[in-house]
């Protein structure tokens, strides 16, 4: 097992994913100069009782992703503006309170590619569905992704998807959580579809004949 400091969080850190920090809490002031001294990632771990601001108190879920601190802007009071990115989910085994903050004894876990066959033929599936949910985002935006940048590798393809998905955390959550790439992929092509379907409906303009009748004054 290995020490980890742990900021709890109202979001889910995937690997891969990029994630911009604010740092203006004395506690996680002092904690993220330790990790830059000591050029050492902290873990991200989405809250699951009690507020952010609750520091060692917070009860975070049991999976979380390392952030390895990319950019570092100090700020006036010894506030900081960082960049992290996310690299390796880990387990807490025991968590550590005596802390200003959270400190975890965690393992490391990557997804096994335990059924190759099947996380190949579904993450030919996902693709597909990746790419026609991201266009339909971009429409809303006016900006374009280049399908060539989506790669084909099965752990490739889950990894991007599940960093797009724009869903709840608690489902980003369980994605995160996931110790099986075939049963990762499974999981995101039936996400997929239902978001794409939902956010095709929710992005329609409604019709010439669409009356959701008159507005209250409440």
């Amino acid at each position: 097992m290995a020490e980890l400091p742990l900021f709890p969080l109202d979001t889910v850190l995937f690997p891969g994913m990029q994630l911009k920090l604010h740092i203006f809490e004395e506690r996680y002031k002092t904690m993220i100069n330790r990790c830059i001294d000591a050029e050492e990632p902290f873990g991200v771990v989405l809250i699951r009782r009690g507020p952010a601001a609750d520091g060692p108190s917070a009860t975070p879920y049991e999976v979380g992703c390392t952030a390895h601190i990319t950019t570092v802007q100090r700020l006036p009071l010894g506030r900081l503006n960082i960049v992290t990115t996310g690299k390796k989910r880990f387990r807490i085994r025991a968590l550590d309170r005596s802390q200003p903050y959270l400190i975890g004894d965690v393992e490391y876990f990557t997804p096994a590619d335990d059924r190759p066959r099947l996380a190949h033929v579904y993450s030919k599936v996902l693709r597909p569905l990746l790419l026609r949910y991201v266009d339909i985002l971009a429409a809303s935006s006016d900006s374009r992704f280049d399908p060539s940048k989506l790669p084909q590798q099965p752990r490739a393809v889950a990894q991007i998807a599940s960093i797009l998905l724009q869903t709840d955390n608690r489902q980003k959550q369980e994605l995160l959580t996931m110790d099986s790439l075939s049963n990762l992929l499974i999981n995101l092509v039936d996400i997929y579809r239902l978001e794409t379907m939902l956010l095709k409906i929710r992005l329609s303009p409604p019709g010439e004949d669409f009356n959701i009748g008159s507005f209250s004054r409440n």
